[in-house]
């Protein structure tokens, strides 16, 4: 379940993710969002706040995938 509203977590501002969350832990938790999102469970502003913390983790995930794309792309030239 998302944290709880607070001044510092509204609806319309960017959440912030550890840069060092693996990339591992970071699907667990977007799956688990998304899981408890379709049940059903959360009020609309936990919904709200729930899809932006997937969106934060979703855009980290691809980041850590680019990453690891460009360290094969520099394997393989070698």
């Amino acid at each position: 379940m998302p944290a709880k509203k607070s001044e510092s977590q509204k609806p319309g501002l960017e959440v912030q993710i550890d840069p060092d969350l693996r990339y591992e832990q970071a699907v667990k938790e977007l799956e688990k969002l998304i899981s408890d999102m379709e049940s059903g469970k959360f009020s609309l502003e936990e919904t709200l706040l729930a899809y932006q913390r997937g969106a934060a983790l979703l855009k980290h995930c691809q980041g850590v995938l680019a990453q690891v794309e460009q360290q094969v792309r520099v394997f393989e030239a070698e």
